[in-house]
């Protein structure tokens, strides 16, 4: 490619906003060049975050036995030749497939590749730049930056990859340790509190709120620290903060704020993170940052400069894989006009892969109650699900949030084994204004946990019964099968 080559599209990065974003653009005829600084493609999500994270939890559910303890008469440990070798192997391979994956597609669309790092000459113009190699100029009629986020430098510790570690750092561990203290109560820190405690190891949550994932429903929140205090044993110290750090003899000598001292082999830092937005001139074309180095855009996705557009965690919330990459496609379709995909859905489901695993979509109660919207909820526990005795989690349950007029399904909350999937059922059936009356009249397959839809629809109509028939003036509400 010659310095003066011409493209359609430049994508700087090769995350899932960048690959998709590139792939949406290739799909209808554009010449696209997409920009990766790493040798691999798949930015964070394949290399240091959703891939890695959510394959180590499948690693340390199968070698911990967690999911079959005391079902089949046999009461499975973690092995205790465990190393940290075995436990990367699995990551290794799935991200190796990925890489193949990503790769593949992107021969499929035709897209040139350069690896290198980007950085802006004008809005039009990007310089990319590799050890070794002659600077090269590469220009197009538009320029997605799709960079993603990386975790925030935590003041007060000196993250060293060995004792101090961050979420990315944390992959490189040598070994597993015994005993390990996680600061921050939010998706990360909770998700790799519940990994490394289904492996044995000691853990203890530091959040200086006082509830975890407080984002979500009081309800979900709850029974994640229920089931992570008492399944997994799990440490949660709420409402408290981190006074002092000190490393000695390869250990962290851990002061929190009420001058109780933690000791422990790792620390884990999970305190937020940055857009990778610092090294590309961005400020210097006119594209606006926030003070986190987040990419300020429109509806569409347009920064403040006509020609660059945005996509990904490098805009900040909310942050999700799924989310990115139809930013990314929207991004690009609003780009050239394509009259294809305008928007990103309204209706977004929200996973999270903690033990147990956490899924939400639409409105919960506190939302609800904080606009003064009237709601119902309707709940159905794993207990009382044939499906969920076979696996052996009776701690689940589906939770619906309705309107109590026309009973539209406003929102839906999981948690429990497959949540993250089961949730799509009732995303889909928000997203079509579906009612109670679908989960009521639906066949599903038996046994399984989908069929907990049904018994939580029951629920709700239950609830309006009584609500109603304590208003006097007001007939009991009859529905057909409403204690089925």
């Amino acid at each position: 490619m010659s310095a003066s080559e011409q493209f359609d599209l430049v994508v700087i990065g090769s995350g899932p906003a960048g690959e998709k974003g590139a792939a949406q653009a290739a799909y209808f005829g554009k010449r696209v060049c997409l920009i990766e600084r790493a040798p691999k493609p798949g930015g964070a999500a394949v290399n240091t975050g959703t891939i890695p994270s959510k394959t180590l939890r499948e690693t340390a559910l199968y070698f911990s036995g967690l999911r079959q303890r005391g079902l089949y008469g046999v009461d499975l440990r973690v092995k205790q030749d465990i190393t940290i070798s075995d436990f990367m192997h699995r990551e290794r391979a799935v991200i190796e497939a990925q890489w193949a994956l990503i790769a593949e597609n992107i021969d499929k669309h035709g897209i040139t590749t350069i690896q290198g790092a980007a950085r802006f000459l004008d809005e039009r113009t990007v310089e990319v730049t590799r050890y070794g190699l002659p600077t090269r100029h590469v220009t197009a009629d538009v320029i997605l930056v799709a960079t993603g986020s990386t975790p925030m430098a935590p003041v007060g510790y000196d993250v060293d990859g060995e004792v101090i570690v961050d979420s990315d750092s944390l992959l490189t561990l040598q070994r597993i340790p015994e005993t390990m203290v996680v600061v921050g109560g939010g998706v990360i820190g909770c998700e790799y509190a519940c990994i490394f405690a289904a492996l044995g190891v000691r853990v203890t949550v530091i959040n200086a709120r006082g509830r975890l994932l407080a984002h979500l429903d009081a309800d979900v929140s709850d029974a994640l620290r229920q089931s992570m205090t008492a399944r997994l044993g799990i440490t949660v110290l709420g409402n408290i903060e981190v006074r002092d750090v000190v490393v000695h003899d390869g250990r962290a000598r851990v002061t929190l704020s009420d001058d109780m001292v933690l000791h422990a082999d790792c620390l884990l830092v999970s305190t937020g993170r940055i857009g990778n937005s610092g090294s590309l001139g961005l400020a210097d074309v006119g594209v606006r940052l926030n003070d986190r180095g987040f990419i300020q855009v429109d509806a569409n996705y347009r920064t403040a400069v006509s020609r660059v557009y945005a996509a990904g965690d490098v805009i900040g919330f909310p942050a999700l894989a799924s989310a990115s990459m139809e930013q990314a496609r929207v991004a690009v379709c609003h780009a050239f006009d394509l009259k294809y995909k305008r928007a990103v859905s309204s209706v977004m489901p929200y996973g999270v892969w903690t033990i147990p695993e956490i899924a939400t979509v639409g409105e919960s109660e506190d939302m609800l109650h904080a606009r003064g919207v009237p709601y119902e909820i309707g709940r159905a526990s794993y207990r009382l699900n044939p499906r969920g005795q076979i696996l052996g989690d009776t701690d689940g349950f589906v939770k619906l949030v309705f309107h109590p007029e026309d009973q539209r399904v406003l929102g839906v909350a999981i948690v429990g084994e497959n949540a993250c999937e089961l949730i799509h059922v009732g995303m889909t059936v928000i997203a079509f204004g579906g009612t109670l009356d679908y989960f009521i009249q639906a066949a599903f397959n038996f046994p399984s946990l989908s069929d907990a839809y049904k018994y939580a629809a029951y629920d709700g109509l239950q609830r309006l019964r009584r609500r109603h028939s304590r208003q006097a003036g007001l007939p009991a509400i009859v529905s057909a099968g409403v204690t089925d």
